[in-house]
């Protein structure tokens, strides 16, 4: 299989002049002569569903946000560049390979829904990004293509909640990346609480409710410039008629080599594997693939599964954020499984308590099973608690426990049985985290994260204390941002 550049230039784009040179800024132009209602008709058309993980139509999400506008309350444009998923480095890739599409984009996206300022979410660690995010911004305002508007490069955090959508809104508006029960699509919304300190409501967007905010993650508002300049036919010339366009994947674990490419929707994940990953090592066989941490298992009969949303979500393995982490026939999935629950336990807020606790709980029973530790009746706890984690969540990361972490123990019982009688060797719990980089076929991984604590510290000892209840004690806001 073939890889594809529409997205993912096969050279890097390092200045403008080099990006006009290659057509870019001919969707801006085109977008110059459009009406807002006539440029959200073409991304309606074209089919494009958002990059992020969730696959929401993005013309749709466009013109929710269009129909709230308002004059009192400026709408912002929000390119979510805080990509944390494990195994995802697609948008991270695409800002240092052509950081001047993602922009194009954005100004597009602005033009479409009314929007006065542009703010990038990136993670502060990410300093390479933001070196030429900030470059590129400078460009683009010199040539004039901004137009008066505003854009400019927030930081956050580098925790895994930074991504979730209303939770990066918080921390643009100086909070921390706690996630809120609103809509995501508006920003400055302030939550009504009741006596036991849950949201009850939140006000709407719009005229004294706060402004509203448009958010799509880089690799959406790559594909906007393309779409707005050469039409949403065009688009549709790749991919799938539910799964329209291009996918940017990583592919990382025990394949030949790790790396970053763009596929057609619809390409059988096998291909997907060849043709980024190179395969699997002679003699080595694929046991298993995680599409993040946001999925059920992937299993060998399901890795002829096409790649699209079609394809995919009835199944619950994807295609989430593109990024795929392989497993050969040498892993224990059970320490793949406890990986993943200490990850989520970790990352978790601590605001909806069943979430923090009973996510660490699985993490701890889980790492005993790794051990040969845990009986039949730690099992069943483990399962118990696979059931209550999500109690009163108010977002989808007590759901992750759940599908991820159930699906590797349903999927692999054989695993899990030699655990349970000791024949086993025992294993340490598999590092799930965040990429760190991936260059030149091979990935590095946050290997920080096996000393991350529950209240997001790296201290030698956990404060007992979830996020929630330990930063909200601090006088400043947003301290995780210092």
């Amino acid at each position: 299989m073939t890889l594809v550049h529409r997205v993912d230039f096969p050279q890097p784009i390092s200045t403008l002049a080099d990006y006009v040179r290659h057509r870019g800024g001919r969707g801006l132009e085109a977008a110059s002569s459009m009406t807002p209602d006539d440029i959200i008709a073409v991304v309606l058309a074209s089919g494009l569903r958002g990059r992020g993980g969730a696959g929401f139509p993005t013309g749709r999400k466009w013109r929710t946000v269009a129909d709230m506008h308002s004059d009192e309350e400026a709408t912002c444009v929000i390119v979510n560049a805080a990509e944390g998923e494990p195994g995802t480095f697609k948008d991270r890739h695409l800002l240092r390979t052509d950081p001047y599409q993602v922009i194009e984009g954005a100004l597009i996206a602005a033009r479409a829904v009314q929007g006065s300022e542009i703010i990038f979410a990136l993670k502060k660690v990410n300093t390479i990004e933001h070196e030429i995010l900030e470059g590129a911004i400078a460009e683009v305002i010199d040539a004039g293509w901004a137009n008066g508007l505003s854009i400019r490069v927030a930081t956050g955090p580098d925790e895994y909640l930074f991504g979730e959508e209303s939770a990066l809104l918080e921390v643009i508006d100086g909070r921390n990346p706690f996630p809120r029960i609103a809509p995501p699509y508006r920003r400055g919304v302030s939550e009504e609480t009741s006596s036991s300190g849950l949201s009850a409501r939140v006000k709407m967007a719009g005229p004294g409710g706060g402004a509203p905010a448009l958010a799509n993650n880089v690799e959406t508002f790559a594909n906007v410039a393309h779409i707005v300049a050469r039409g949403a036919e065009w688009f549709r010339t790749s991919g799938t008629s539910q799964s329209t366009g291009t996918f940017v994947c990583t592919i990382t674990g025990s394949t030949t080599r790790e790396g970053v490419g763009e596929i057609r929707c619809g390409t059988p994940l096998t291909d997907v594997i060849a043709a980024i990953g190179g395969g699997m090592p002679e003699g080595r066989t694929i046991k298993a693939v995680l599409c993040g941490v946001s999925n059920r298992v992937i299993t060998p009969e399901l890795l002829d599964s096409n790649v699209d949303y079609e394809t995919m979500q009835p199944l619950q393995v994807g295609p989430g954020s593109g990024g795929f982490i392989v497993f050969d026939d040498t892993i224990d999935m059970v320490a793949v499984a406890a990986g993943v629950a200490r990850f989520l336990a970790i990352e978790s807020c601590g605001q909806c308590s069943p979430c923090k606790l009973d996510g660490l709980e699985l993490a701890t029973k889980l790492t005993a099973l790794c051990h040969n530790q845990a009986s039949a009746r730690d099992l069943e706890r483990i399962m118990g608690r696979l059931d209550t984690i999500t109690t009163g969540a108010r977002c989808s990361l007590a759901s992750q426990q759940t599908i991820t972490v159930g699906s590797i123990l349903q999927a692999f019982p054989a695993d899990v049985a030699a655990h349970l009688d000791g024949t086993a060797v025992p294993v340490e719990p598999f590092l799930i985290a965040e990429l760190r980089d991936v260059a030149n076929g091979v990935a590095s991984w946050d290997d920080r994260h096996a000393s991350k604590q529950p209240d997001w510290s790296y201290d030698a000892t956990w404060s007992g204390k979830t996020p929630a209840d330990l930063y909200t004690e601090h006088s400043g806001p947003n301290h995780l941002a210092d």
